[in-house]
């Protein structure tokens, strides 16, 4: 349920409606958005009469049911607001939501050696990207297959980040680790495979840091939204979706299926910030450049993508991966179609060439 408040009413008096809401054994939790504030009630509110809510006070404009299972994270619970987290990186923060400019994470899967994350963090930076991505714990499907190099991982996007100024994201796959992990990252990833790991998801939320929830590889959109909302309920609203592929029937001529109509229903759902990574979806690097521009076009907030110095050496995920050379070609193409889209920003390191502003309008579209 939300008390949606009347334009101008006083802090005081907000804060008097959420004192007397907790008489009814509800949580009051206050959203103060550019035009409205929002005082979203979780609990138990079947048997609340919102008539009589309504009389609590005379500044609340409107009394509405969430209906949806996931409360915190419906679009809904910020009166049609969305949302942004906003990231604090050595060279300034960087803010993920609909009505900023798109960002750009890039890296490796797997963090392997210095000379290689240090080369490939340079490349990136030098090429229009914010964040650097690189797997310090890796899930992988066969007990046999490079896990990562784990600690002494995270110390080299350390020197990476110093060497760079860029973000780190990287991902948590054990609450155990999850203090080394926060120390570095900006960003906290949760993979796929932990997208229900429900105790996880309340040990990252209570953290306050940012967190970067992975769909699951079979997970419907409710499901997903429904693990956003244990992060959210932990009291942490720095929560950024990412689509990275879901399994279907055909698996022979891509890794998963990308589903771009995600974004679309997740902006009619959700509040929370979204992004889109092409590599893990299309499991091979001819299909991630196509994928990047549809993603932008569909209206994602950002995208993920795995680049290596020598993808056909890598110890993870090669065949996903973008060469060097291949990932500078590819940030010039994004940087056209953002601007044009009115999601790039002159803070960004790349120049941009004017690919689509000659072409005439049937043509753009």
């Amino acid at each position: 349920m939300l008390l949606v408040m009347k334009p101008g009413t006083l802090y005081e008096e907000i804060e008097r409606v959420s004192l007397e809401i907790r008489e009814y054994g509800l949580v009051a939790e206050i959203c103060k958005g550019q035009h409205k504030t929002v005082i979203g009630l979780i609990g138990d509110t079947a048997e609340i009469d919102p008539k009589q809510v309504q009389n609590i006070s005379q500044f609340i404009e409107q009394v509405i049911r969430v209906k949806k299972p996931f409360k915190r994270a419906s679009l809904e619970f910020r009166y049609g607001e969305y949302s942004e987290v906003v990231v604090a990186t050595p060279n300034g923060d960087v803010t993920f939501g609909q009505n900023h400019p798109l960002v750009v994470v890039a890296g490796p899967c797997s963090v392997e050696n210095e000379e290689m994350i240090i080369e490939t963090a340079q490349v990136v930076k030098a090429s229009g990207a914010q964040f650097l991505r690189g797997g310090a714990y890796k899930p992988r499907t066969s007990p046999y297959a490079f896990q990562g190099h784990g600690e002494s991982a995270l110390d080299l996007l350390a020197k990476a980040r110093e060497a760079t100024g860029l973000g780190i994201i990287t991902e948590l796959m054990d609450a155990a680790e999850l203090d080394l992990v926060a120390e570095v990252a900006d960003v906290i990833q949760i993979g796929a495979r932990n997208m229900q790991n429900f105790s996880l998801l309340k040990k990252v939320g209570a953290t306050g840091k940012p967190i970067l929830l992975k769909r699951g590889l079979s997970a419907t959109i409710e499901d997903w939204l429904m693990s956003a909302e244990y992060i959210l309920a932990a009291g942490n609203p720095n929560v950024i979706l990412c689509e990275r592929g879901i399994r279907t029937f055909d698996r022979q001529y891509t890794r998963n299926t990308l589903d771009l109509s995600a974004i679309p229903v997740l902006r009619s759902l959700t509040h929370l910030p979204i992004m889109v990574d092409p590599s893990h979806a299309t499991g091979k690097s001819e299909f991630v450049s196509t994928m990047s521009m549809a993603s932008i076009a569909s209206g994602t907030d950002s995208l993920m993508i795995e680049v290596h110095p020598n993808p056909a050496k890598a110890l993870s995920d090669g065949p996903q991966s973008l060469t060097l050379p291949a990932f500078e070609e590819l940030m010039q193409d994004i940087a056209s179609l953002a601007k044009f889209c009115g999601r790039w920003s002159s803070n960004h390191h790349l120049a941009v060439k004017p690919k689509f502003a000659n072409l005439p309008v049937t043509a753009r579209v």
